[in-house]
């Protein structure tokens, strides 16, 4: 499957402050009308201009720091919870945003803390945690909202290097698997994404899916068969353009953007009546 890598967004600038209009006042009808405009505390039948609306501060993605951070907390979550690695999280997000209808955060918040949606225990506090999460969440979104490119969180693994069987080129698949997991979770858990029409999710979900073992995808003999006519990508690069440019397809199906109404043609124009035999 072709794709091509969806923009990036365009920095954002908050709208000029449009200069305030003069009010133009006309002839006074009767004498007494200027000296009642000029009386101190005269009330003026003009609306009061409306503040100007303030920008929203732009979204600050995670750093470096808050990444490793993140991380940290993750692994710290006590068992027996099994908490989501960093890049399985990520995928999960995006599957939780492409869900047709929004998925409360207390319903998607369990299963960032366990892949089996069990309750925290007692005096666990997760709040630092799920900040960092949530945060990721609204940058992901405005991404999907936007139709703009965003960076997955995959990460190539680290091989030793002395190890003379480590392969010079990362296995794409192996690199993004962790991240498809993530999203097969939250597919699984909110499945009404893979209920709208199946002809316009098999592309999408098969340049996504097609990084796990198919003997994960039971019951998916049509998935199977689109995976089976896509060419493996040649690289991690063009994995990862292939997997984003997949999701914003997706987003396209169970998200659709508001189109602008058409515009109305005026109404035709008739001629003057035909003149009448004399």
């Amino acid at each position: 499957m072709s794709t091509s890598k969806p923009p990036r967004p365009p920095s954002s600038r908050s709208p000029a402050a449009r200069p305030a209009g003069r009010h133009s006042a006309g002839p006074a009808s009767h004498p007494g009308a200027a000296r009642q405009a000029a009386r101190p505390g005269a009330k003026s039948s003009a609306p009061a201009p409306k503040p100007a609306p303030t920008p929203k501060a732009p979204l600050l993605p995670l750093n470096e720091t808050e990444m490793a951070q993140l991380e940290d907390l993750l692994d710290r979550v006590p068992a027996p919870l099994e908490p989501l690695d960093i890049s399985m999280l990520d995928g999960y997000l995006v599957g939780v945003l492409l869900q047709p209808k929004a998925v409360p955060a207390f319903q998607w918040g369990r299963y960032v803390l366990d892949s089996e949606g069990r309750a925290a225990p007692a005096g666990f506090d997760s709040r630092v945690l799920m900040n960092l999460v949530k945060r990721r969440y609204q940058e992901l979104n405005q991404a999907i909202v936007d139709r703009q490119w965003f960076d997955p969180w995959v990460f190539e693994l680290a091989f030793d290097e002395e190890d003379e069987e480590a392969d010079d080129d990362a296995n794409p698949s192996e690199v993004l698997f962790s991240w498809v997991a993530g999203f097969a979770l939250a597919t699984d858990v909110f499945p009404d994404l893979l209920r709208e029409d199946a002809a316009d999710l098999l592309e999408p979900l098969a340049a996504i899916f097609m990084h796990l073992d198919p003997e994960d995808l039971e019951d998916a003999d049509d998935l199977l068969e689109e995976i089976e006519t896509l060419e493996p990508p040649k690289d991690v690069s063009e994995a990862v353009e292939s997997l984003v440019s997949a999701c914003l397809m997706l987003a396209d199906v169970s998200r659709p953007q508001a189109r602008p109404a058409a515009p109305q043609r005026p109404p035709a124009r008739r001629g003057p009546p035909p003149r009448g035999r004399y």
